[in-house]
């Protein structure tokens, strides 16, 4: 459709295996192990975002070290610089994300997206799409992290692709097909296909805690970072007005639950989220005024404890 906001593909598809073994896609040779690996992530970034949240819940804070850009985003992509939050680059000394990409390979001219899994020890680039990185995390660093907790279970994993295809195309992508349509059209079809997704899950969790029932996974992981951004951001700034998050019982209540999970709360900064938005998307807000609202309470009792 013409306006269509359209997103890339991700360059770099190897995968770290316990072994070093080829994973679904790319070359092997990349095998587990503490300290090998660098993950550069984006605060505000949503995709970014999960896995921070997998690196937390996990227990590989100690196993892989992580850099995060400044919010603001200029013309050339994510960079890095002084802002409370924020590190410079930690495992290669670069004033820019692009020098990274191009370290990997000299030629690159793509776009420079985050979250990006960098190898110490070849100099490359491991992998730049946040749905494999997070099953990396979820199970080939187990001799060092929490190999109890499985996001991706074997039982569950049929249900969990399926839901995730559902998510990605009608709200983690849809939230930017409706902020980033150059069409009414396009506008519209984006934004419609957005809400009926939105009500679809909040029938769905009127009668399960978490998307697949009383036990968090992967779909919800995924799910879980554009929701945390849809009242401070995307409702005005992507023009995603038709309802707010808290105007959906069911969804703002699992959002709490999600949000309180321990340590959580720590992966989640609204100043770089708002920010980054507003202030890096001049086409959207000329000024860069960055709002000072809303006032969201994410620690609010969820009381989704009674679905079980």
């Amino acid at each position: 459709m013409k306006g269509e906001f359209v997103r890339w593909e991700s360059a770099f598809r190897h995968w770290v295996t316990p072994d070093g073994a080829p994973g679904p896609s790319g070359e092997g040779g990349f095998p587990a192990a503490p300290g090998r690996y660098h993950l550069y992530i984006s605060l505000a970034c949503p995709w970014a975002h999960r896995t921070l949240i997998y690196r937390r819940l996990k227990g590989l804070e100690a196993v892989i070290p992580v850099s995060i850009v400044h919010p603001l985003m200029p013309e050339q992509s994510w960079v890095f610089g002084d802002y409370p939050g924020s590190t410079p680059d930690l495992a290669n000394a670069k004033a820019e994300l692009r020098e990274v990409y191009r370290l990997a390979d000299p030629d690159f001219d793509g776009v420079v997206t985050v979250p990006l899994l960098w190898d110490c020890e070849r100099r490359t680039i491991v992998n730049n799409e946040s749905s494999e990185i997070i099953r990396m995390l979820n199970s080939a660093f187990d001799a060092w992290g929490r190999r109890e907790v499985d996001f991706y279970p074997e039982p569950l994993r049929a249900e969990i692709d399926a839901l995730n295809a559902f998510t990605y195309e009608a709200i983690n992508n849809g939230v930017y097909r409706t902020g980033f349509a150059t069409t009414r059209a396009a506008y519209i079809e984006a934004f419609d296909r957005l809400f009926d997704a939105l009500d679809r899950l909040e029938q769905r969790l009127a009668g399960h805690r978490y998307l697949l029932g009383d036990r968090i996974t992967e779909a919800d992981w995924r799910l879980f970072p554009t929701l945390v951004r849809f009242d401070p951001v995307y409702h005005g700034h992507f023009k995603c007005n038709l309802r707010r998050l808290v105007d959906y019982p069911n969804l703002w209540a699992y959002t709490r639950d999600l949000y309180q999970q321990p340590g959580v709360a720590q992966t989640v900064n609204l100043d770089h989220i708002k920010y980054h938005y507003y202030a890096s998307h001049r086409h959207l807000n000329p000024t860069g005024i960055v709002p000072k609202g809303p006032d969201i309470d994410f620690g609010a009792p969820h009381g989704r404890e009674r679905l079980g």
